[in-house]
């Protein structure tokens, strides 16, 4: 088998065989592994008129296809097992080839698998990739990382497969050196559980305070889906929330149990966006909201607790309430992204990657499962002033959050005056108050800390540390 290939997909569960269809769908032609054979052979079965296939039952099959520089797409579980299949193709390998790696691996481990595989002379690719089974087939966005010299070989071939932006711009840039596109991809999921919270407590709060069926909120969302806050996640609201349950008749949300699923990358985030210092308490909040859903005995124990008697609104009441509740959620999506693309930036900062955050989020504008029209005005943003500290301290988002913090306030008053959980909207708000705050309250903690471990604090009059001698005098000695 000579090499002819210019893509090499090994794993063809549903992304992996996708995205090899995505491939060859485009011109190239693909040659497609899978440790069980026979899924091999029925994907070049059901699929081989769709484009050029080279399908390989072993491992050195698989690389003889690849023509030079050989580039292989992993698409296994993240962890052991793309470990083992590094171990499996890496000695197969010569100076100059390609791995990358397609899963929702940990920055971390591709950081490592970046370094080990360098020493050999093969380029170790971390390719972040969002959009689903349908983005892998038909375009997603696209996150690498890597050398810059491996982005020079894969690059062309994943402009070719990857989302195209209304401008018509490819969603895909090289993120920067070894983990970045894993880390920006992570980043990318936890604001997904952000946003993914924010639109779950809108309609909690439109069902119970509004007395909005779900057919009525999904109008609602498809409503605001022409305006500012068009984007995927609005969309495929509206449509969950109009499904009605074929076997009941009723509302497809009232037959789904409440407890929410997740697959790790929201945890990750702040996990490392603790490590980092970065407040991210939007995004934990919908990390936190998860667990807590999932804990139904202990739910069953505290229903029984006292709260407010719910008292749905009057229509007029109710329409205005809503229109609140829409600058609430947009504010607080502002606030979001702010955490995210902060958390983008501190990271680049720790680990030298130099990511540009206008091109993430310019990439970010199609494919992926955060797609937003608003997307185009954060990449905006950046353009105009890359070293930007914050969304927020763009005028335009910033006097657009001032504008719609009246209406902000008063639905998370509502909602706690009916008893109704907005821990995204309030940690939004919080975390907005806490950055235009003259002062926070970090002055007594720290005294607090100085007192029961000689902590040490500054002060804001002149230089240097200090401790006060609080057992004694109470008189203050200088630390350094």
């Amino acid at each position: 088998m000579s090499g002819t290939a210019q893509i090499g997909v090994t794993g063809l569960a549903v992304m992996g065989r996708n995205l090899a269809r995505n491939f060859a769908r485009n011109g190239f032609t693909v040659a497609v592994h899978n440790r069980t054979a026979a899924k091999t052979r029925a994907l070049v079965e059901e699929f081989g008129t769709e484009g050029s296939f080279v399908a390989a039952e072993s491992p050195e099959e698989f690389v003889a296809a690849l023509e030079r520089p050989r580039r292989l797409v992993i698409m296994v579980k993240a962890g052991e097992p793309t470990d083992a299949v590094i171990k499996e193709f890496a000695p197969l390998l010569e100076e100059g080839d390609v791995i990358i790696d397609g899963g929702n691996a940990h920055f971390e481990d591709t950081r490592r698998r970046e370094r080990e595989l360098r020493e050999r002379g093969i380029h170790f690719v971390g390719v972040g990739i969002s959009g689903g089974e349908e983005g892998a087939l038909h375009g997603p966005s696209i996150m690498p990382g890597g050398s810059a010299e491996s982005y020079d070989s894969l690059g062309p071939l994943l402009e070719r497969i990857a989302a195209k932006a209304p401008d018509g711009t490819p969603c895909v840039t090289h993120v920067g050196p070894d983990g970045a596109g894993h880390f920006v991809k992570m980043v990318h999921n936890g604001i997904e559980y952000a946003d993914m919270q924010l639109i779950a407590e809108a309609y909690h709060l439109l069902r119970t305070v509004a007395g909005y069926s779900p057919a009525k909120i999904a109008e609602t969302f498809r409503g605001w889906n022409t305006g500012r806050l068009d984007s995927y996640l609005i969309e495929i609201t509206a449509e969950v929330l109009a499904h009605v349950d074929a076997a009941t008749g009723k509302p497809f949300v009232d037959v789904v149990e409440d407890q929410a699923e997740q697959k790790g990358t929201g945890r990750w985030t702040v996990q490392i966006a603790l490590d980092l210092g970065v407040p991210v308490s939007g995004i934990a909040e919908a990390v936190f909201a998860r667990s807590l859903s999932g804990h139904a005995e202990l739910r069953e124990a505290a229903r029984s607790l006292a709260g407010p008697a719910s008292a749905p609104l009057g229509e007029a009441e109710a329409t205005a309430f809503a229109a609140q509740v829409e600058q609430a959620l947009y504010a607080s999506k502002i606030v979001s992204y702010t955490q995210g693309f902060h958390q983008i930036q501190a990271g680049s900062e720790n680990y030298d990657w130099s990511v540009d955050p206008g091109a993430v989020a310019a990439i970010w504008r199609a494919g992926c499962i955060i797609r937003a029209a608003f997307l185009d005005r954060i990449r905006g943003a950046y353009d105009t002033k890359p070293d930007l500290p914050s969304l927020l301290s763009d005028k335009r988002f910033g006097d657009e959050i001032g504008a719609a913090q009246d209406d902000w306030r008063a639905v998370i008053v509502a909602a706690a005056g009916q008893g109704v959980p907005v821990p995204g909207f309030s940690a939004a708000l919080a975390y907005y108050d806490a950055l235009r705050a003259e002062r926070l309250p970090a002055a007594l903690t720290q005294g607090q800390r100085d007192f029961f471990g000689a902590h040490t604090y500054r002060r804001t009059d002149r230089e240097g540390s200090f401790h006060t001698l609080w057992g004694g005098d109470r008189s203050e000695v200088s630390t350094g």
